[in-house]
């Protein structure tokens, strides 16, 4: 067994492992790098090199690992593409709204090199789309070559991180390969925690996105939320109002079943939750596959639950601020032209206004400059933004859909694979799960392949 290492750097960027397997190719994910612009954030597919790939298989719908799907198939025409279920129900519209966003960055960015894909590219690829359910292996390649008979199998795993979400176990020569993707090994809001148990595997790909922190003692998601929650309330109660920054898909509706609870609760008067469309579509197909997901709360529906406005970054300047009012706004970076960002810029100088952010930031991002501005203290938000006085409240809260790091040490212990491929963290984090994973477990073997690199297992 071969695998390559397709992302464009060596941070958490465009998710992409190219494995050679008993004489078949496998794509594994296919996203972009959300900090690099045009084809720069693309996955380095010409290191996969002439030869045709038999199947792509997907994690889950999170940009980072499926915004390049298009390209992929475009360079791969002879593959087949697999998912789970409720990935086949989100994957068009999260591709979609991907072109939109790249029109609209050509036209007011100037990147020559979007958009990467087209609505009609989309539309013509989702035919070859195949969902498949979870625990029910199959083949992924359609005519073995040779004097075989069989093809060998995929099989997904609910990985607990979002909606559809599913580590990758492939099965059929004599190694065994399991991909991690995105895993939760704590139960959310809605979401239980990864059903990977029974996961055996000689080879494994392993995230490692919080590799570079540690809980710190006594940490609790229970009280983090209650946290939460107070901060809220005081914010409320003042007559401000509170924006959570979050992505689209996964983070909102976490955070929707919360307030609901917490309404539901009398924490505070029930009332409007202000939306972006995107995180609307997508709590609808929530909803409607509750039945079919394993999560708490199986009967609650969030859009009849809480009192959902829709509203365009364009709306939200017409909003007033001073009667407590809650925006749950798509953007969890508040990149410039969102509405997290645009309404950041009425809320950053006000201090009976609060931004709580409940997800990952990264540091050049406005939202990153944001949360390490000091109050007080004047900081560069944003190109359009400019230079502003930091005066709202400003808080961070670790309810992370990742697992934590010793969880993964814990989980490498339970397969006991020979090999151990580090992948999806920063240099710090890959550092210290590499170094861990040494010293506990000396006899298996650790790599860590850079950009473009390709290590046999």
């Amino acid at each position: 067994m071969q695998i390559t290492n397709l992302n464009p750097d060596s941070d958490i960027g465009a998710s992409a492992w190219l494995v050679d397997y008993d004489g078949y190719r496998l794509l594994l994910d296919s996203g972009v790098h959300p900090e690099r612009e045009g084809r720069e954030g693309l996955p380095l597919f010409d290191k996969a090199g002439p030869e045709p790939i038999d199947a792509i298989a997907l994690s889950h719908c999170h940009h980072d690992h499926v915004g390049s799907l298009p390209v992929a198939i475009r360079n791969f025409p002879s593959a087949q593409v697999f998912m789970t279920d409720q990935s086949y129900f989100l994957v068009e519209r999260i591709l979609h709204n991907s072109v939109n966003v790249m029109m609209r960055q050509r036209s007011e960015l100037g990147i020559r090199d979007y958009p990467l894909y087209s609505h009609e590219e989309v539309d013509e690829q989702a035919s070859v789309f195949q969902a498949v359910g979870y625990r029910k292996p199959i083949d992924w390649v359609s005519f073995p070559r040779g004097q075989r008979k069989s093809s060998p199998k995929l099989e997904f795993f609910d990985a607990g991180h979002t909606l559809g979400s599913a580590g990758i176990r492939v099965t059929g020569g004599k190694q065994t390969l399991f991909y991690s993707g995105d895993v939760c090994f704590h139960d959310q809001t809605l979401l239980k925690a990864a059903r990977f148990d029974d996961v055996q595997a000689d080879v494994m790909i392993l995230e490692t996105t919080r590799g570079g922190r540690a809980l710190p003692p006594g940490f609790s998601r229970e009280a983090e939320m209650e946290s939460l929650a107070t901060a809220m309330e005081e914010t409320l109660d003042g007559k401000g109002s509170v924006l959570i920054p979050a992505f689209a898909l996964g983070r909102t509706q976490e955070m929707l079943a919360a307030l609901s609870m917490w309404m539901k609760a009398g924490r505070f008067k029930r009332r409007p939750i202000y939306i972006g469309g995107l995180g609307r579509v997508f709590t609808e197909i929530y909803d409607l596959q509750a039945h079919r997901t394993h999560r708490s709360h199986p009967r609650l529906r969030l859009t009849e639950a809480v009192d959902l406005k829709v509203v365009s970054p364009q709306e939200l300047s017409r909003v007033g601020l001073k009667d407590g009012k809650i925006f749950l706004m798509t953007a969890g970076m508040m990149t410039e032209n969102t509405g997290a960002h645009d309404l950041a810029l009425r809320m950053i100088g006000d201090p009976r206004q609060s931004i709580f952010f409940v997800g990952y930031s990264a540091p050049e991002s406005p939202a990153g400059r944001l949360r390490a501005a000091a109050d007080g203290s004047t900081f560069m938000f944003s190109g359009a933004g400019g230079e502003l006085t930091r005066k709202c409240r400003v808080e961070a809260f670790d309810l992370t859909a990742h697992a934590n790091r010793e969880d993964l040490v814990d989980f490498v212990a339970q397969v006991q694979p020979k090999v151990v491929v580090l992948g999806h963290g920063d240099t710090v984090a890959r550092s210290w799960f590499a170094q861990t994973l040494r010293q506990r477990r000396p006899q298996m073997q650790v790599l860590e392949p850079g950009p473009g690199e390709r290590v046999a297992c």
